[in-house]
């Protein structure tokens, strides 16, 4: 009776579960590689413990299934923009294809883009886009803190600007970090700060270029010095942070800023490390991360757990969410009755800060009698510009007192754009306007 009965059991559990064993065990080959060879648990003899045991599975297959799961992929906001491949294309020829160009090429299509500030100018990629696209732009400003790729954003947009059908433009080009953007645009013109600018983008992910160059420490890709700065003037190194800063300031950069849930071991052996000269080249680094990070399985677990750290110490080196922060508000305070803010992150940190502070910038300070309110509402529903973007953005906007928010949810690369650029997967674009 007892085997009978325990049959039952076991045939019931797995009547229930039917569509969950094949469904978990494909999305794991299909995911995870050698991690698909792993055999389903039997379920659970004794009664307390299967309901934990249950859970767990039901946890694991969520994460599993996640990234293949229909519901997860509608919760993304999809770009609407119809993807330009020939663009792209033309682009890639040039060795440099700018993440969401479609994209930002809406974001900016206002009645008049007069002038336009690029806070990341990178190698110019989004800023071409715009001059091509918008013959009327009469004042260009770009910033970026790279001299490398400084030179190469001058030559392209003086190349660009060569041809002489663009006369009436002006273009001022300055190694500066964003976060001076009110003092740059005070020196080229004492009156820009109460006129406004129409447009400003920030594209806050890393380049090819300083990826690629292994010298510059920010790839989990080969071995070079533990720099990591974006700026070379800059004195701190992702290596003084490794080798002296205070250990519970280097396992909270760990959890805070790459989210590591195995940060506690990987203290341990940077600690371990000190005490033997310490750690003085990526190459180093990437071997005690994939020593303390055996346990993952293979080459895909330490390599994700090397992308977290290192994108740890490139914030706290580069302190990039402060300054984030703070740039975020200097650029509302820059832009004019009606100018876009557009912002594309890479991760979740700093996505989370974009969001939080367009909610902040466009809080009503004080109340206003409801009648007022309704009026102003109105006339933003009005706009042309507004609706243009609503029809791509497939989403409710966000109306405060100061501004609004185009973009209630981060628009994400259309999945043609993915399939050709890995690159931008992870990046999301926001966007608000000034009232």
């Amino acid at each position: 009776m007892a085997v009978t009965g325990l049959f039952f059991l076991r045939t019931a559990y797995l009547r229930r579960h039917q569509s969950y064993f094949p469904f978990s065990f494909l999305s794991l080959h299909t995911t995870g590689g050698l991690q698909s060879q792993r055999s389903v648990p039997a379920p659970p003899a004794v009664a307390g413990r299967g309901v934990t045991l249950k859970a767990d599975r039901r946890k694991r297959a969520s994460a599993a299934n996640r990234a293949s799961s229909p519901e997860h992929l509608k919760r993304r906001t999809r770009s609407g923009v119809e993807f330009d491949c020939d663009l792209y294309r033309r682009y890639a020829a040039g060795g440099h294809v700018p993440v969401m160009f479609c994209e930002v090429l809406e974001a900016f299509r206002l009645p008049q883009l007069r002038s336009f500030v690029d806070c990341t100018l990178g190698a110019a990629g989004h800023s071409f886009t715009i001059i091509e696209a918008h013959r009327e732009l009469e004042l260009f400003v770009g910033l970026d803190v790279d001299p490398v790729a400084h030179e190469k954003a001058r030559a392209r947009i003086e190349a660009l600007l060569g041809d002489g059908s663009r006369e009436q433009m002006k273009a001022y080009i300055h190694l500066r970090n964003f976060k001076h953007i009110k003092s740059v645009l005070v020196g080229i013109d004492e009156n820009l700060l109460n006129v406004g600018v129409d447009g400003i983008l920030m594209d806050l992910g890393i380049s090819s270029m300083q990826v690629d160059h292994f010298e510059r420490g920010f790839s989990v890709l080969g071995d070079g010095p533990l720099d990591m700065r974006m700026d070379p003037q800059a004195t701190l190194k992702a290596e003084d942070i490794l080798n002296s800063w205070p250990e519970a300031e280097v396992g909270r950069i760990m959890r805070e800023y790459g989210e590591e849930s195995n940060w506690q071991l990987l203290l341990e052996k940077i600690v371990a490390a000190r005490k033997k000269g310490g750690l003085h080249s990526t190459g180093e680094f990437l071997d005690l991360v994939r020593k303390s990070s055996a346990k993952c399985g293979g080459r895909q677990g330490w390599i994700k757990t090397a992308t977290r750290v290192f994108q740890a110490l490139r914030i706290a080196v580069n302190d990039e969410l402060q300054t984030l922060e703070n740039a975020l508000y200097a650029c509302f305070d820059c832009l004019s009755s009606g100018g876009r803010l557009a912002v594309i992150s890479f991760h979740s940190l700093e996505d989370r800060i974009v969001k939080k502070t367009f909610l902040e910038m466009i809080k009503e300070e004080q109340e206003e009698e409801e009648e007022d309110c309704g009026k102003d509402i109105m006339c933003l529903m009005n706009d042309q510009s507004l609706n243009e973007t609503q029809i791509w953005s497939k989403q409710k906007i966000i109306i405060g007192r100061n501004g609004t928010i185009l973009t209630k949810r981060p628009i994400t690369p259309s999945e043609q754009e993915e399939k050709l650029n890995r690159r931008c997967r992870s990046a999301k674009l926001r966007i608000i306007q000034k009232h």
